[in-house]
């Protein structure tokens, strides 16, 4: 299996070598993701973009971290569903739904589990699912939500598919263990 590079801005691709200063920059350091991405400018700055657009979309903080964790967990992205987990908490989500989540399984509180439901369908569907928008409104949710699930999903099958392919390592901070996660047998037999 090939190795990819964790580039830096010294060593990323011209492409990308300014992108991953900015994101050095705003984290502090250069996450393994976006070093893994590098090495594709397009997929950096895909991948960057729509992060940093979905930051300010319509859904709040809580309600992206629950959607973001719909598809890692349902793609059973180790990397993503670990680090999410701190963004989870950073966001302010209490810890019973961080467990909830982090097993496949829906909030308790009804609008955030209508959220869940609707990504998750969405991303099992590939998008076929137009049957549920319906349902998704009248839990309280905008045709504009609708459309923010959909680019959360995009960045995630880019983040997801790439900590697969690639073998992303696991950030420093991710070797705590309440942050520790394997799929659930439920999820891994999907």
């Amino acid at each position: 299996m090939p190795d990819f590079t964790l580039h830096t801005p010294e060593t990323a691709p011209e492409g990308s070598k300014a992108m991953l200063e900015t994101v050095t920059a705003a984290w502090g350091f250069t996450p393994k993701m976006h070093a893994t991405l590098a090495e594709s400018p397009s997929a950096l700055v895909g991948y960057e973009t729509l992060w940093e657009q979905l930051a300010n979309s319509t859904l709040n903080a809580v309600e992206q971290q629950v959607a973001y964790q719909a598809v890692n967990v349902f793609h059973r992205c180790g990397y993503c569903t670990m680090g999410h987990t701190f963004l989870s908490r950073q966001a302010g989500i209490d810890e019973a739904t961080i467990t909830r989540l982090r097993a496949g399984e829906p909030p308790e509180d009804r609008r955030l589990a209508a959220l869940w439901t609707f990504t998750r369908t969405v991303a099992a569907a590939r998008g076929e699912a137009r049957e549920t928008v319906p349902v998704f409104l009248a839990a309280g949710f905008t045709k504009a939500n609708v459309l923010d699930v959909v680019a959360i999903i995009a960045t995630k099958v880019i983040a997801n598919y790439s900590a697969a392919l690639a073998g992303v390592p696991n950030e420093d901070f991710m070797s705590d263990p309440a942050l520790a996660w394997t799929a659930p047998v439920a999820i891994a037999a999907e």
